[in-house]
């Protein structure tokens, strides 16, 4: 009467799957839960899908009860897998009705009304009935079809809504289609109900949810066979409005140092070594290895930071032995207590970095405890984060100028254009704290692009010879020096706007000149397409005027540390320095002026062009042209 084909092959597939799956560790996220009753209800419906057909087909062979009994547990397991499909998208897209269990029983009313019909069925003969002659569908079987589509259709739902939120685009697709899958298999149980098929399909929707998102390899670290960042950082998320834990963290000093001490294999085995203590030591504890020699021990409840750190000292003042190699470590650590304080998530992940990085500030004796203070920090280097990648998305980035004025006469020479963002209250938010975050981010290439971009429009609205000034400044970060396109990007935005060349000097820093043929390469590639090049912070970094002659600058800006430091105790190194550098054709300029004794000093020894707060502060564009242009 039903054809076996597909079933068997399907159920054997699911056997070997579910194994592998079982014998690796798994983090106890929602969605990982989710997927063990969805692997456990598949193989129930199956199995019961054999059974239920089987004794169907031989109906005279049992009694009512039997049958009733096992077609009910079928159509309620097969019920159970339409619900818990749609719980696994949920939980996918991180559906914030998960944690309100009145919503969750709202959604389950589908399933739990089909359980009470199934389950009455035997008195009502509304979804299915037994007879003398064998099974038969009831006038509410199609029950059946419609909760698998209403929960399909809430997937769909949840899938187009909250496909932006998606942390990897990738998802977006992965989740549709499994849904398809599964839509796929109910319209070929429906148009050939005789054919175990659609167990074919569920168990194709459940291998393509292990390969995307349920392959426990990418939970694990494998050097340390310990829970890795991303399990960390999705295990907080989902327990952190609901659950109080606290972080042990402890750091290797010098984990770099001593990889290439003891060399990347090596380093791997004693970090295996470490997982492996570890493990046998903080039994049923959550442990994580967040890269670099960084680790975190997950407790549900108040622990004893002193003597978890006394026990791990102690292990670490003795070796690491691997076969025939023995591994010194030294260790520092970190303390955190998410019940001191509510901490959203967003700051949260940013007090994982600062207790790794205060983990490593620690000596054995101490145990950092990473407070409210920390989360005040982390709350505005969020706030900082936001306010950029909105000034940024909308183009509202700032340009103030800073003049740059003639040491000789006095009289405006030029100035630097320096990149602005604005809080959400309208404050200015202070570079030192902006441009450190979206270089870390990859973002200071829009930043530089949109300076650019502004100060070669503020070029083409005024005249800048009527103003004094022969040119501006802008600064190039090392990421933007560092593009094989930069010429391209540069030249395109000078031809909309019409601009010369010449107008716009670009600022490099010493950051910059780590590869020296890299530096030569780009500068002289620059130079070509009719830019001038400066050298910004010179005395501040890798000072080194072998290299400064290679390159094509017409200018060294020498750094305010550099300057104050020869203003508080004037000596010949910075005068003879200045003399060398204008004898070699280079003009200098003296940043950090801030009275008119340093102005004068900076003129004394040479220096052509002088900047400070002496003469102004960065200025918006508009009160720079209200001080500078001629009326």
């Amino acid at each position: 009467m039903w054809n076996y084909s597909f079933v068997f092959p399907s159920l054997l597939v699911l056997g070997v799957f579910v194994g592998y799956y079982f014998s690796l560790p798994r983090v106890p996220l929602r969605m990982n839960r989710t997927f063990i009753h969805l692997i456990i209800i598949e193989c129930s419906v199956m199995i019961l899908d054999i059974v239920s057909s089987a004794a169907d087909s031989s109906h005279q062979d049992f009694s009512l009860f039997t049958l009733y009994v096992v077609n009910s547990a079928y159509f309620i397991a097969f019920f159970a897998r339409a619900y818990y499909f749609f719980i696994f998208t949920a939980s996918a897209l991180r559906l914030n009705f998960l944690n309100s269990k009145t919503k969750r029983y709202i959604i389950a009313m589908p399933f739990a009304i089909s359980i009470v019909i199934v389950l009455t069925t035997s008195f009502t003969r509304w979804f299915y009935y037994m007879d003398e002659e064998g099974y038969h569908s009831a006038p509410l079987y199609n029950l059946l079809y419609f909760v698998f589509w209403l929960y399909l259709c809430l997937s769909f739902y949840g899938v187009f809504t909250r496909k932006e939120d998606l942390r990897i685009k990738s998802e977006y697709h992965i989740l549709f289609w499994y849904n398809v899958i599964l839509l796929g298999g109910t319209i070929v149980r429906l148009l050939f109900p005789k054919y175990l098929l659609m167990d074919t399909f569920c168990l194709l929707a459940l291998i393509t949810i292990y390969l995307s998102f349920e392959n426990p390899d990418f939970y694990m670290e494998g050097r340390t066979w310990l829970f890795n960042n991303r399990a960390l950082l999705e295990y907080l998320e989902e327990i952190n409005d609901r659950k109080k834990f606290t972080l042990f963290a402890f750091t290797i000093h010098n984990y770099n140092e001593l990889k290439e001490l003891y060399g990347s294999r090596q380093m791997d085995i004693g970090n295996y070594k470490i997982g492996e203590y570890l493990r046998k030591e903080f039994k049923k504890k959550k442990i994580f290895y967040n890269r670099d020699g960084r680790f975190v021990i997950l407790y549900e409840e108040k622990c004893d930071k002193d003597e978890i750190n006394r026990k791990l000292q102690e292990r670490f003042r003795n070796p690491w032995v691997a076969e025939d190699a023995e591994f010194y470590f030294d260790i520092g650590c970190a303390y955190l207590d998410s019940s001191v304080a509510k901490i959203p998530f967003s700051v949260l992940s940013q007090l994982l970095t600062i207790a790794s990085i205060e983990a490593d500030r620690a000596d054995r004796n101490e145990v950092k405890e990473i407070g409210a203070e920390h989360a005040t920090k982390a709350r505005k280097e969020m706030e900082v984060k936001r306010a950029m990648a909105y000034a940024l998305d909308q183009n509202l980035v700032e340009v103030f100028l800073q003049p740059i004025m003639d040491a000789r006469t006095g009289k405006l020479a030029g100035a630097e254009a320096l990149a602005r963002i604005r809080d959400s209250e309208g404050k200015i938010i202070p570079p030192d704290l902006f441009i450190p975050i979206a270089e870390q981010n990859g973002r200071i290439n829009e930043m530089g692009h949109q300076v650019f971009v502004k100060v070669c429009k503020f070029i083409k609205d005024n005249d800048l010879d009527k103003m004094g000034m022969s040119w501006i400044n802008v600064n190039l970060s090392p990421i933007q020096f560092m593009r094989a396109d930069l010429g391209e990007i540069l030249m395109k935005s000078m031809t909309e706007y019409e601009i010369d060349p010449k107008y716009i000097h670009l600022e490099i820093t010493e950051e910059h000149m780590v590869d020296d043929q890299l530096l030569v390469n780009q500068a002289n590639t620059i130079r070509q397409l009719g830019f001038q090049l400066v050298l910004d912070d010179y005395g501040k970094g890798y000072s080194n005027m072998t290299r400064v002659k290679q390159c094509p600058f017409i200018c060294i800006k020498l750094d305010m540390s550099i300057v104050w430091d020869y203003i508080k105790k004037p000596d010949e190194m910075l005068p003879s320095m200045v003399k060398t550098f204008s004898s070699m054709g280079f003009e200098i300029t003296a940043e950090g002026i801030e009275d008119e004794n340093m102005a004068r000093q900076m003129r004394e020894i040479g220096c052509k062009y002088l900047q400070g707060f002496y003469y102004a502060r960065a200025l918006p564009m508009d009160e720079f042209l209200e001080r500078y242009v001629v009326k």
